[in-house]
């Protein structure tokens, strides 16, 4: 897997990242507690006329870092590392939650750099709200039960219709081995410090606002917000909860290949 090292607040970062497929570039930045493998069916739609880079950020998947705390400006430097170690010039970039919050970073401070761009699930200023929102999770996730709160927070209808008690339960299962809580928890330090007020406005590629109809923890002002500071950002809605990814894979991935295609 190829990886590369890039100076960020703290110390320096090895950052490892996929690339996939061949084409102009397609960046992908995925959320918080997740890795370059939230992508894998989006990848899977895009290999095919893209060159599609994912990597991982710190607190996830094979990155490695100094340990401490850490910035969105951190990690958009991470992500524009693995473009450049990709050898991509311009290039597609879609975020999702914090991944979102991190792409609008990078196209609103490298305008030059992001041909277009969709954001998925993003908001523009941490409030009070969510900033409650964010310490529970952190309490849960000293407590263990994050894994379990996963599901009830991130998924929408066409989930829980599709589950049973045991489908859901070997998910937590599976979600509790995968989530490192120090690792998640530098990354919600960083949830809780998002404010894209001046970033927004210097964004200058076509931009997609996609939201989730069944988001409990974007709602639908954050949008409005966004759609507002972004000059002639376009919306969409996906019926799914702020997990879109992961609940309507094949949906979300028409979404943004849709937009990405024009």
């Amino acid at each position: 897997m190829p990886k590369t090292a890039v100076k960020i607040s703290g110390g320096e970062a090895l950052v490892h990242y996929d690339v996939t497929g061949s084409g102009p570039g397609l960046v992908l930045v995925h959320g918080t507690a997740a890795t370059r493998e939230q992508w894998l069916p989006l990848t899977e739609a895009a290999r095919d006329r893209y060159t599609v880079v994912a990597p991982d950020y710190s607190g996830s998947g094979l990155t490695v870092d100094h340990g401490g705390a850490l910035t969105v400006e951190d990690l958009a430097a991470e992500v524009l590392a693995a473009a450049d170690d990709a050898g991509l010039g311009e290039f597609r970039l879609v975020g999702h939650s914090l991944g979102a919050v991190v792409a609008a970073r990078l196209a609103g401070t490298h305008p030059d750099r992001v041909h277009s761009l969709v954001l998925h699930a993003c908001w523009a200023v941490t409030d009070t709200r969510f900033d409650a929102e964010l310490r529970y999770w952190l309490e849960l996730l000293n407590a263990g039960a994050f894994a379990r709160m996963l599901p009830l927070m991130a998924f929408g209808p066409r989930y829980w219709a599709a589950a049973t008690a045991e489908s859901n339960e070997e998910l937590v299962a599976m979600l509790g081995g995968l989530i490192n809580p120090v690792e998640a928890a530098r990354q919600i330090e960083v949830d809780r410090r998002v404010d894209l007020t001046e970033i927004l406005p210097r964004i200058t590629a076509p931009t997609l606002l996609l939201a989730s109809e069944h988001d409990r923890i974007v709602d639908r002002a954050q949008q409005d917000r966004l759609a507002a500071a972004i000059p002639g950002a376009r919306r969409a809605l996906i019926d799914a909860g702020h997990g879109a990814p992961a609940e309507d894979p094949t949906g979300f991935a028409a979404a943004i290949l849709s937009f990405m295609d024009e």
